[in-house]
């Protein structure tokens, strides 16, 4: 019976029959050591204890090889070998469904999760701090490396957007520990260890030779699988498996959360492609050709991958701002639907405040009664507070208010630098005479005592907000959206502000309703 034999950087696995046996190289890596024959004994007990957690009846134990005395002269991991043909990977590239595999690998990952050990040493490896060394490890190590693939460009912008992103988020990721989001998890779920068999999926080699980098977050977990689906081709398989990893898992992580985390695998690998690029080139005497050549590639490709996920996650502020009946909040609105940004209106928070019903009537003559300028200043306060909250937790979140006094523009801004989150301001402009038309058409349609819709403005408000001093004041950064135009018009030019096109991924994560236990 023949014996196949493949090799990795730190073991060398044998093929014969219907078994595998792994054995450890004796090999200093840095990030591993073992060198010595306890060290590896140590390594294969471990391999095999962990992954009996996905796959207990594969890892069938530890074997030991002796010498002509008796003596040990070798260990080695004793496993069920799995078919070639199952490999999800292999599933995958060849345009097999595996819609089914993917939800119970899904529920057998956020049960893994559930089950997990807890603890102050899990919580503080996948706190904001250690992710952010990660991160700037993986920075550090690529910059090191002579002749990196990757354009120093989309490096650093990927170093930009992801330090943007950990600078906001104290909030989230304070949330996210004391919730127990952090887990002992699988570490390195790749499809090329997974297998989808008839009794369900065997989730092979997680990462054993370091705790630290196992205790993840459990999106960050299931972020790596998701993103190696996209590598391969399949953002359909990543929308959905990611999907129904937080279904089941009862997890309302904030999309940009799902982006960072997908980012973040998407760069661990795009580094590991570069050091593959740097051995092949150096055996190569130099060359980019072979190996390195095919790295190079890889490297640059994850590296795109990464940027387009961070882009996509950058949590924004939305302005939409404009005079009484110019369209702000059809526009919000509208915006708010299609991205699944957080949408804070200005007219019904000044009525909560004031404890009155937003859908009814509070009108009065402009600067008096909830219109006071006092309760202005504590209705926009309030919009901005409510922001700040929802900016630290990875919502994106779009004000609709007039916005016509710049110091109400200067703290919107002094909001989203403090949150670190991306500002764009809209401004909302339409003729005159459609203004008018439409405050006809609101004051004409308004139910007999009550409003409607929260807005109370009308003709002569309009004419004496516009009058004032400030609301003449130039607002040089804003997109001028013109709402004459059919609605969809209007829209794609919103949309081509806060959400441009290097902003979309081949996916649109789905966030689902998760019901409370």
């Amino acid at each position: 019976m023949p014996t196949t034999m493949k090799e990795t950087h730190a073991a060398v696995v044998f093929l014969y029959g219907d078994r595998a046996y792994k054995v450890k190289k004796p090999v200093a890596l840095g990030f591993l050591d073992f060198t010595t024959l306890r060290a590896r004994l140590a390594a294969c007990e471990r391999e095999v204890e962990l992954n009996r957690r996905l796959a207990p009846d594969v890892y069938e134990g530890v074997a030991t090889v002796v010498g002509p005395g008796g003596e040990a002269c070798e260990h080695m991991v004793v496993m069920r070998r799995m078919p070639d043909e199952r490999r999800l990977a292999h599933l995958v590239r060849t345009g097999k469904p595996v819609e089914e595999h993917l939800r119970a690998i899904a529920r057998q990952l956020a049960g893994l999760h559930a089950k997990g050990r807890h603890g102050p040493d899990v919580d503080r490896e996948g706190g904001l701090e250690a992710l952010r060394s990660r991160w700037t490890a993986g920075f550090a190590q690529v910059r090191g490396l002579p002749a990196a693939p990757v354009e120093p460009a989309t490096l650093d912008e990927i170093e930009r957007l992801t330090l943007r992103f950990l600078d906001g988020r104290a909030p989230l990721f304070g949330s996210r520990v004391a919730e127990g989001r952090v887990v002992d998890g699988h570490g390195d779920l790749l499809a090329e260890d997974v297998f989808c068999l008839d009794d369900g999926p065997r989730i092979l080699d997680c990462l054993e030779f370091d705790d630290r980098l196992r205790f993840v977050d459990g999106l960050d977990d299931a972020a790596f699988l998701a993103m190696d689906l996209e590598r391969l081709g399949a953002p359909r398989l990543a929308d959905l498996f990611l999907s129904w990893y937080v279904e089941f898992s009862g997890d309302p992580a904030p999309p940009a959360l799902w982006h960072h985390y997908v980012a973040y695998r998407a760069f661990v690998r795009a580094k590991v492609a570069c050091l593959r690029h740097w051995q092949g080139g150096a055996e190569a005497g130099g060359g980019s050709g072979g190996s390195g050549g095919s790295a190079a590639r890889e490297a640059r490709d994850l590296a795109e991958l990464a940027l387009r996920h961070l882009r996509a996650g950058e949590v924004t502020l939305t302005l939409v701002g404009g005079a009484p009946a110019t369209g702000k909040s059809t526009l919000g609105g509208a915006l708010a639907d299609r991205l699944g940004h957080t949408l804070l209106r200005s007219d019904r928070v000044r009525k909560e405040l004031a404890g009155i019903d937003p859908a009814r009537a509070a009108a009065a003559p402009y600067l008096e009664g909830i219109y006071r300028p006092e309760h202005t200043e504590r209705t926009y306060a309030e919009l901005l507070a409510r922001a700040d909250r929802l900016l630290g937790m990875g919502e994106s979140v779009i004000l609709d208010a007039s916005w016509l006094d710049p110091r109400q523009r200067a703290a919107a801004g002094e909001t989203a630098r403090r949150t670190s989150a991306r500002l764009v301001t809209l401004r909302c402009a339409v003729v005159p005479q459609v203004a008018a038309e439409r405050l006809a058409e609101r004051a004409a349609g308004r139910p007999a005592g009550g409003a409607a819709e929260p807005s109370d403005a009308d003709a002569a408000i309009a004419r004496a907000m516009t009058s004032e001093p400030w609301a003449r004041e130039p607002w040089p950064d804003a997109v001028e959206i013109d709402t004459g135009v059919p609605q969809e018009q209007s829209l794609r030019r919103a949309l081509a502000a806060v959400h441009p096109p290097e902003r979309e991924v081949s996916w649109r994560f789905r966030r689902p309703s998760i019901e409370p236990d």
